[in-house]
């Protein structure tokens, strides 16, 4: 091709004359569409290291948190498990009064109406539930009103107590919000999760005197509430028990005050010593959740025996026990047994009195299938003392 229009643009000057005016147009709209092409991007230049915001992020998660100023004091009393306390009602509010007088204020009081607020109790452990003032006994409408009102509860408690292991529920199981407590189980177990606790919700519940379940609606009132906690861990305590055993000690007034208080330490001592050392035997955290992690019905009982010669000396501590608990006597086979004693130096070093000790340790023992022990030094006790617990009865 190119030697064909060589021998015509030799031959003919009007065909060459026509070439090159073509040849000039072409190299002319080579060159305009050179200049219209956009120029390719220059490789992009990573811009210089920012030490900063490169590193910045470490020690981000250190500085300093805001914490909630809702949050209440941590608990002075000495305690083997993080825990906490929720009275409900009025006659729960009272018991749980008496867990803050022993140290415990990781306590909240949660009510339908402020009429049923302890003296001497702050603001700040109380949450009253808006619906209702009071439910008039009435288990239906406690229910609902703190089923409506179950994600303040939760709130209250997370805000307020803070991250806890193990959380206790007081009631009064003859009012109508007490004995409707079991309406906030699922609020309870979500705050517990929710925080990463690692123990359950217990319910301790008292049980209305012998005269006051002549009411139909209390004795009504109480056979629900414990039909609701029956497959948790739970303690009951016997109004009519501690009426018997503080009848003569102290007036009306000052009855059920005296034998909040007395429960509140009982149980305290067993968290207490759960957190002590023992050169002898010891019982521990682990052995204290068990006992209570355990569903079903727990008995705590505690008692003081001066004589340690008597021979039968597990008796003696047994139904010693069982005469000073303002619990029920325990039932069937338990799950767990618990035994506690203190003893003095002069015990400890007496080949005797241990001899009898561990028969002490055999009569408890064989009536659980699981039994744990601890046994404590300290000279100051007025003799041999000793706490039982059993769990994981009907």
């Amino acid at each position: 091709m190119g030697s064909t229009l060589g021998r015509l643009e030799a031959r003919d000057p009007i065909f060459k004359r026509n070439l090159n005016k073509i040849k000039k147009v072409g190299k002319k709209m080579s060159t305009e569409e050179n200049e219209q092409a956009p120029v390719a991007p220059a490789e992009a230049v990573a811009p210089p290291a920012d030490d900063d915001g490169e590193w910045g992020f470490v020690g981000g998660m250190d500085e300093t948190v805001v914490h909630d100023d809702r949050l209440l004091p941590d608990n002075t009393a000495v305690t083997a498990i993080n825990c906490g306390f929720v009275g409900v009602g009025g006659g729960g509010g009272k018991l749980a009064k008496a867990f803050m007088d022993a140290g415990f204020n990781k306590t909240i009081l949660v009510n339908t109406t402020d009429k049923d607020q302890p003296p001497g109790v702050d603001g700040a452990h109380f949450l009253n539930v808006p619906g209702a003032d009071g439910v008039g006994k009435d288990v239906a409408l406690g229910k609902k009103v703190l089923s409506d009102n179950s994600a303040l509860v939760e709130d209250a408690c997370r805000s307020r107590l803070g991250k806890l292991d193990w959380l206790f529920v007081l009631a009064g199981g003859g009012g109508g919000t007490g004995s409707a407590c079991h309406a906030l189980h699922g609020a309870f177990s979500r705050y517990l999760k929710s925080l990463e606790g690692e123990g359950a919700v217990v319910y301790i519940v008292s049980k209305p005197s012998a005269q006051e379940l002549l009411n139909p609606a209390i004795e009504e009132n109480y056979t629900a509430l414990l039909a609701d906690v029956a497959a948790h861990p739970h303690i009951v305590i016997d109004n009519e028990r501690q009426l018997q055993l503080l009848r003569g000690k102290v007036g009306m007034l000052n009855m059920f005050p005296s034998a909040n208080a007395t429960f509140a330490k009982q149980l305290g001592q067993v968290f207490k010593l759960a957190d002590t050392a023992s050169d002898i035997s010891a019982f521990d955290a682990n052995d204290l959740e068990r006992c209570l992690r355990t569903p079903g019905r727990i008995f705590v009982g505690s008692t003081v025996v001066k004589d340690t010669s008597t021979r039968d000396l597990g008796a003696s501590v047994f139904q010693g026990c069982l005469k000073g608990s303002p619990c029920p006597a325990p039932t069937g086979k338990p799950e767990t047994g618990m035994l506690l004693l203190l003893v003095t130096s002069a015990m400890a070093n007496d080949p005797d009195v241990s001899n009898r000790l561990e028969a002490a340790a055999a009569y408890v023992g064989g009536r659980a299938n699981t039994l744990f022990q601890g046994v404590y030094v300290n000279d100051k006790v007025p003799g041999l003392i000793a706490f039982v617990m059993f769990g994981g009865m009907n």
